[in-house]
């Protein structure tokens, strides 16, 4: 893609530029570079920070990295099509000298040029919730996203009567996550549900206002479509508020994530059930794994953070609401 392209270069002319710089700052600012003393110095950037799964993950990272003695910073830029950004927050971690970067990519290609640059610094980096097409991050701590989607389509049959039109609202197709959670949905219906025709994929950036819209688009097309799936928070928000706005009743809406609009959502019935994720589970992880390879251990290839299906019946059992992002 011409974007990625760009993108690549861009990273690429910006990782060459931070060879040429120093050391990042002493400061024992929270934001400041590494090269403190003792305590190590964590970059975390993830693909977002409005949306309450990533302040969950924060959450996360922030309690372990209280426990482990490490210094964190976590940034996000503000929406998740914002892969420019996030370039440049990657570019601006790297310039404080951390002793680790965590990463979750917007765009699973264009941040290459930068981390090759960390690897030729030797900071290790761990990718999280989205992962990297690349070999230089040391482990991916993450739901298996795939796995996961295949739970969200098996729900969807069930709960459809295992026949009608499906369709999909999906983040994106450029992050790890957004291809997985849309392909784990897809191929599960083919291989088990042949009386089920899924339409094709709709995609509006997890923005809850255009993911409404496209609903809304997709209904009036398609009158008799008998569920809708949304890929992440801001898609199942949208796409319920698109039902909402376009006053259709009867369409079952199955999700992905657990903020407290998708807990009322369910808790309404509203929407049938979703996926949850563990998300201060990931940050945990991601600073544990960060620690390790700062200390020189050896990681897993994965971390598999795990997942959980969640709707009106379980919704407030001790192990869901444990992995509800609140």
């Amino acid at each position: 893609m011409i974007r990625n392209a760009r993108l690549m270069a861009t990273a690429t002319a910006l990782a060459l530029g931070l060879a040429a710089c120093g050391s990042g700052g002493g400061s024992n600012d929270s934001a400041a570079g590494g090269g403190d003393g003792d305590q190590p110095y964590i970059a975390i950037v993830s693909k977002g920070f409005q949306h309450q799964f990533w302040q969950a993950v924060k959450k996360g990272a922030e309690q372990e990295a209280q426990k482990q003695g490490a210094r964190i910073t976590f940034e996000g830029p503000p929406t998740e099509k914002d892969i420019e950004q996030q370039i440049t927050m990657l570019t601006n971690a790297m310039a404080k000298q951390p002793d680790a970067i965590g990463f979750a990519a917007l765009d699973s290609k264009a941040a290459e040029g930068l981390l090759q640059q960390a690897k030729s610094q030797n900071i290790p980096v761990i990718a999280f919730d989205s992962g990297v097409e690349s070999d230089i991050p040391l482990t991916t701590a993450a739901t298996d996203s795939k796995k996961a989607a295949g739970e969200a389509a098996k729900k969807m049959a069930e709960l459809i009567g295992n026949k009608g039109k499906v369709a999909v609202v999906a983040h994106d197709q450029t992050s790890q996550t957004g291809k997985d959670r849309r392909d784990g949905f897809l191929e599960w219906m083919k291989a088990n549900a042949p009386e089920i025709e899924v339409l094709p994929v709709q995609y509006g950036d997890g923005d809850q206002a255009k993911s409404a819209d496209i609903t809304k688009s997709i209904l009036g097309a398609n009158p008799d479509v008998k569920g809708v799936y949304g890929t992440n928070e801001g898609s199942a928000i949208g796409v319920v508020k698109g039902l909402e706005e376009s006053g259709k009743s009867g369409v079952t809406v199955v999700g992905f994530d657990s903020g407290q609009a998708q807990i009322d959502a369910i808790t309404s019935g509203v929407e049938a059930g979703a996926i949850t994720q563990n998300p201060i589970g990931i940050g945990e992880e991601v600073v544990k794994a960060a620690m390790k390879a700062i200390k020189g251990e050896s990681l897993p290839k994965t971390i598999d953070t795990g997942y959980f299906w969640y709707d009106k019946s379980n919704i407030n059992d001790p192990e869901i609401q444990a992995v509800l992002y609140k």
